[in-house]
């Protein structure tokens, strides 16, 4: 499986839900007809609260049993369902039962069009009392999310495509998306439905769509695009009757407001031994070729490429112009694979290259691709260590190193040590992943706004903040931070870091709400979710079953319950299967929902590395995050895998980060699934 140790972790969501399901007989394939849907999506700077409710129709011959079946988004919060029957009303709630997850006329088999149109975290909802012959049911479900945004674009997809489920009519189908944000909304757009009505006043905006009569057969994508010069925090805050407040803001700091972009030395070494002929070579060429495009105005550069021979484009970095862009793309066209691997030629002719360039002022950046072993010049791993040691201490000047190793046949013991050793970072690539994961990459460092972040808040009233510790943080990206507050003047923030080991240091003012602001009522949900996942950590690092594990859980489980957050002990769960904390039976992991399960690492305890596993029920989709926390809480390493289906995934975890290779100890993987967050604990020993 796909393995990558550098990435920010930015607290955002894909919008994706669905119309929900009226299930009669799962295994035949028979659904009440859905008459009617109506979504309602209100946006205020990007957290969309979003009401989906459907009208369904029994028309069989005798009264049914009804199973609302709902596609929920992953990294969603429900807020509330209600469903109306027989003239009545009636209203859902959260326990700490786990979910009945059983469908009508299921007995163990459901057909896998219902079960690919339910996704990987559905949930679940039996309706109490039969739905008659020609009778209506009307379920609405309401729930939180915060949209994806990636460089000032904020997107909102709903798959509105129901043929797995009805090929027949639906008398009326309506969407009213709005969005209010504090950002000018440089525009809004409908990718792939005509016809709706579009405004724009540049704080407010619309989209309505409407269609009378027709096959709910068209997903809903709407993007709109905030404007790029407005960057800073946005908060978001309410304050509950018992005076204990919530906040949460996201913040994308503007990296021209206290520092100018930093000006650039950058070398790029391609490894064109014959191991990377083909695939490999014609992506690492698309790769170096993006980069080449994209620098920054002020920013030198150089290319070199390496066999058993060193070849340098130019003698030093030359500075980024027109011409010496064209130059370097032709370069870059004629480099094809050949020769044994000399690394640390490459380097031997690299790093001294930055002294006729580099200086204070300067960030200075090596990207170094290669696919083998050393087979020319040094080859032992210690002796290439040693070289770029004394070439880097020579040098005077600090230079980051950030290697990417494509295919199975690397050295990841050198290439992490190498980027560990000199300020960088390592990632691990498939054959044919290097031109997308490069270009990504260069986009994140290209202007580094603050790594290895740290918060300061003037105030003692403010507590609980999470994610602790917080995430690195790119131009073109975003940070979400929640926490708690009793008090309501405005408190200074100052976010520190580095860019580049340059410090880099943001402050701002936050004002907090005294009263209790409805349309914010989500955000006790989103700090209840990241604290969950903060005492996960804490509940694994203690002997599961003792009496202080038995605490945590129930902590676990209370803040489950009460704010309606998912758990590894909790779920969502009809009205009268409600439990008390206490009442509850949980296991330790029995309670899982059944969509992911861990099989745990092997070996464990385990030295120098070790296999994660888990196991995914249903088909889905998606990238699933796992982050590494040692015993004192902090995390300290990120990996990420690649979901395609049902099956059972793994990862192997090597124990070397950016902080170099960790100590013997305790550590917690703690896997998202987005709505749902499983842990394990694992032993290092060295």
């Amino acid at each position: 499986m796909k393995f990558i140790p550098f990435f920010l972790f930015v607290f955002t969501f894909t919008i994706v839900q669905a119309n929900g399901v009226g299930v009669i007989n799962a295994s035949t394939g028979v659904y009440a007809k859905m008459t009617a849907s109506v979504i309602t999506a209100t946006v205020d700077n990007q957290v969309a609260i979003i009401s989906a409710k459907q009208t369904f129709k029994n028309i069989l011959a005798t009264e049914q049993i009804i199973k609302y079946a709902f596609p929920l988004p992953e990294g969603a919060s429900g807020l509330n369902l209600r469903w109306y029957l027989n003239g009545v009303w009636s209203t859902a709630v959260f326990s700490s039962t786990p979910q009945d997850t059983s469908l009508p006329g299921g007995g163990g088999t459901i057909l896998q069009n219902l079960k690919t149109y339910l996704g990987a975290t559905p949930l679940y909802f039996g309706i109490p009392d039969k739905l008659k012959k020609d009778s209506v049911l009307i379920v609405e479900l309401t729930y939180v999310q915060l949209l994806t945004y990636k460089n000032g674009n904020v997107d909102f997809s709903y798959p509105n495509d129901y043929r797995l489920i009805q090929t027949v009519s639906v008398d009326s189908q309506y969407i009213n998306f709005s969005i209010n944000s504090q950002r000018t909304i440089d525009s809004v757009t409908s990718l792939n439905h005509s016809g709706a009505i579009i405004q724009n006043s540049g704080n407010l905006a619309s989209i309505i769509w409407k269609k009378i009569e027709g096959l709910a057969n068209a997903n809903f994508q709407f993007r709109y695009t905030l404007r790029s010069t407005e960057l800073g925090l946005f908060g978001l805050s309410t304050n509950l009757p018992d005076s204990l407040g919530y906040f949460a803001f996201i913040i994308e700091p503007n990296p021209n407001a206290s520092v100018d972009i930093l000006k650039k030395v950058f070398t790029l070494i391609i490894d064109r031994s014959g191991s990377m002929s083909g695939t490999k070579m014609i992506q690492a060429k698309n790769g170096a070729s993006f980069i080449v495009n994209n620098l920054n105005e002020g920013d030198k550069f150089n290319l070199i490429d390496f066999d058993d021979i060193i070849t340098s484009f130019r003698p030093k970095h030359v500075l980024f112009t027109a011409q010496t862009r064209d130059s370097a793309l032709q370069y870059i066209a004629q480099v094809d694979a050949r020769g044994m691997t000399n690394i640390s030629g490459a380097f031997e002719t690299a790093i001294p290259q930055f002294s006729f360039s580099a200086d204070s002022t300067t960030a200075n950046i090596i990207i170094f691709l290669t696919d083998g072993q050393a087979t020319a010049g040094l080859i032992n791993t210690q002796d290439i260590l040693n070289k770029i040691q004394t070439l880097s201490i020579t040098l005077e000047r600090k230079v980051a190193i950030f290697a990417f190793g494509i295919g199975a046949d690397v050295n990841t013991q050198l290439l992490s040590l190498i980027s560990s050793q000199n300020n960088g970072v390592s990632e691990f690539l498939g054959n044919d992943e290097l031109e997308k994961r490069i270009t990504d990459f260069y986009l994140k460092i290209r202007n580094p706004v603050l790594v290895n972040t740290t918060m300061t808040l003037a105030s003692n009233k403010v507590r609980e903040v999470f994610p602790n510790p917080l995430p690195n943080l790119y131009k073109g990206e975003q940070m979400l931070v929640t926490g708690i507050y009793s008090q309501t003047p405005p408190i200074d923030l100052t976010l520190k870091g580095t860019a580049f080991g340059k410090p880099v240091t943001y402050n701002y003012s936050l004002t907090l709400s005294d009263t209790a602001i409805a349309k914010n009522q989500f955000l006790p949900k989103i700090w209840a979710k990241k604290k969950i996942e903060n005492l996960l950590v804490k509940y694994y690092n203690l002997q599961i079953g003792s009496a202080q594990a038995d605490s945590v859980k129930k902590q676990i489980i209370a803040l489950s319950v009460s704010y309606g957050v998912i758990s590894p002990f909790t779920s969502f769960s009809n009205p009268g299967n409600v439990q008390s904390v206490e009442g509850s039976s949980t296991k330790n992991q029995t309670n899982q929902p059944t969509t992911f399960r861990i099989d745990g690492n092997f070996p464990n305890p385990f030295n120098p590395s070790t296999t994660l596993r888990f196991t995914v029920a249903s088909d889905v989709q998606k990238i699933v995050q796992i982050r590494i926390y040692n015993s004192l809480g902090q995390m300290v390493d990120e990996l990420f895998v690649s979901v395609n289906g049902s099956g059972t995934y793994s990862i192997v975890w090597n124990a070397k980060t950016k902080f170099g290779i960790l100590p013997s100890g305790a550590y917690v993987a703690v896997f998202d699934f987005g709505t749902t967050l499983l842990a394990h604990k694992m032993l290092l020993m060295k």
